[in-house]
């Protein structure tokens, strides 16, 4: 294919990177969906979309990579739309924390936060064949918060 042949389907190269990002989001949204869809506890959900998000960032998807790689802001043209694209992404952990029984005072959005920080910044340390697969990973994580929670 030439170069110039993508911009046919395209007209820019921000047009390009949306679609892109917006591949990564529907394949992680859909994913964490299908693996907490026959959970009925809390904390067991999370732990299902966490293990679902980390399969589909580490093994799986080089969309899902440029998600977790691209920010908003660094794409002046396209920024609003990534923004609303990355609230889709966020949303299922969004209401998988605002489902978890957690004391009164607890912040959820810097929870879910700081759990979707964790778990993409695994791609830089994620070891394949290491000691943690994918899913230990993601049992580790939600234990280490519920434990937090009784501390």
């Amino acid at each position: 294919m030439l170069p110039g042949s993508l911009y046919y389907h395209f007209a820019a190269k921000e047009d390009l990177l949306v679609a892109v990002y917006e591949a990564g989001v529907r394949q992680l949204v859909e994913t964490v969906r299908a693996a907490i869809g026959n959970e009925g506890d809390p904390w067991a959900r999370l732990e299902a979309a966490c293990a679902a998000h980390l399969e589909t960032l580490l093994r799986q998807s080089d969309y899902a990579q440029v998600l977790v790689r691209v920010l908003p802001a660094d794409v002046g043209n396209a920024a609003v739309r990534l923004k609303a694209l990355r609230a889709d992404y966020e949303r299922p952990f969004r209401e998988l924390v605002g489902a978890l029984p957690l004391p009164p005072a607890t912040d959820r959005g810097i929870l879910r936060l700081m759990l979707l920080g964790a778990l993409n910044w695994s791609r830089f340390w994620f070891a394949e064949g290491g000691r943690d697969s994918p899913r230990s990973l993601a049992r580790k994580f939600v234990h280490l918060l519920r434990e937090t929670q009784h501390a």
